[in-house]
């Protein structure tokens, strides 16, 4: 799969040439995780709507729940002003997070909401 040229024009990439991800929860909003992306994995996600990702780590493409059953079923990706962050809006199912969680950001409060 390629990206469609006038997307990939408007992304802003690193010099590892991604582009971080953030997925959030179409039910209720929670933003779930953040990954990255490079244009094999948007056009990827944009072709299947299945959340594709690029793991740093492993060098290889993943796809959110392939091996976890806990799947991101892909409503929307949107792009931020800059063209350096993508947006998923995802069902998620199962855990979002590697750790288990249903976000990555929901154990270390820093700063709370004041009354």
């Amino acid at each position: 799969m390629s990206l469609d040229p006038a997307i990939a024009a408007r992304l802003k990439r690193n010099d590892a040439g991604l582009v971080s991800a953030v997925a959030q929860e179409r039910a209720t909003g929670d933003v779930l995780m953040v990954a990255w992306m490079d244009d094999e994995a948007l056009a990827r996600t944009l072709e299947t709507r299945k959340a594709t990702y690029y793991s740093r780590s492993r060098q290889q493409y993943w796809v959110k729940g392939e091996t976890s059953g806990h799947t991101q079923y892909v409503h929307e990706v949107r792009l931020d002003c800059d063209g350096d962050t993508i947006l998923l809006v995802v069902d998620q199912e199962g855990a979002a997070c590697h750790t288990g969680t249903h976000t990555c950001f929901d154990s270390d409060l820093l700063l709370g909401a004041q009354s």
